[in-house]
């Protein structure tokens, strides 16, 4: 009925797939969809937005100059994600080293930001924001052994839509703070989850894109998980949501209908916040 509130359709969700989901209205607060939010997950390199709180913190605060030339010590040197492994020169700057960790999820300039800003340090982030069950946890690894931590991060559903909610709100620790954090994500290379049903250019939505939407997101990816949570804005409404599919303990490799349910609440999402159909 007219004047009711809109709510999120889910998907079907495949039952081997261990989920964490939450999607809420970003303006009223109100939960529009969830499924086991509560769930912990291991979230991969999602974990490195509190480490990207931390370095805005830090630079705003004047503890960090933005131009300071990061180091990376070897026993922190790490290949795959990002670009700075493979790039010749690699004294890059604090704020580019956090550009490239919010662009490509850079698993080197995270090791180099993490170590100049300690790891207890940023583990502490988290439950300084309120968050008991959701964490940057470790450096990242080449190889994790049973004598290292558990996983880089974890996170439930309901939390990493909450951090997500407030950093659009400009209420993580203060709107400059949350500004900066926002200005990185949006440089978010990864559209291949939630935001795939968004139709956005995947190397160009800092500004608004399809149908006015604007996007603010951060992925994670392993081999038994994919993780996604974001802020998304348009012409009818913002959304904060965090979809989390972990199979870590299947035979079988679940991304493919993990991805399809992802693919189908980005759709939900996108005529969600944006009042269109697809066209």
């Amino acid at each position: 009925m007219a004047g009711e509130p809109r709510a999120i359709d889910l998907p079907s969700l495949d039952p081997r797939v261990r989920w964490s989901l939450s999607v809420l209205d970003a303006d009223e607060g109100r939960v529009l969809a969830s499924h086991t939010p509560e769930m912990v997950c291991e979230t991969a390199s999602v974990g490195k937005v509190f480490l990207l709180i931390e370095v805005a913190r830090r630079l705003e605060s004047g503890e960090l100059d933005p131009d300071q030339r990061i180091e990376i010590p070897d026993e922190h040197r790490v290949a795959d994600s990002g670009l700075l492994y493979r790039m010749r020169d690699q004294r890059v700057t604090v704020a580019d080293a956090a550009l490239l960790v919010g662009a490509v999820s850079d698993n080197l300039a995270t090791n180099a930001l993490l170590w100049l800003c300690g790891l207890d340090e940023v583990r502490a982030v988290a439950p300084a924001l309120g968050f008991a069950n959701t964490s940057l946890h470790d450096y990242i690894r080449n190889e994790r052994t049973p004598d290292l931590p558990w996983t880089p991060s974890y996170g439930t559903g309901a939390e990493l839509a909450e951090l997500m909610r407030r950093l659009g709100a400009g209420a993580v620790i203060s709107r400059a703070v949350s500004d900066r954090v926002l200005d990185w994500l949006a440089a978010d290379t990864d559209t291949s989850m939630v935001a795939d049903s968004l139709l956005l250019d995947p190397l160009a939505h800092v500004e608004p894109e399809y149908q006015g939407m604007v996007l603010r997101h951060k992925t994670g990816s392993t081999s038994f998980a994919r993780i996604d949570i974001g802020h998304l804005s348009g012409p009818a409404s913002s959304v904060a949501y965090a979809v989390a599919a972990n199979w870590k303990d299947s035979d079988d490799d679940l991304r493919a209908p993990a991805l399809d349910a992802m693919h189908a609440i980005g759709e939900q999402l996108r005529g969600y916040v944006s009042g269109s159909a697809r066209s």
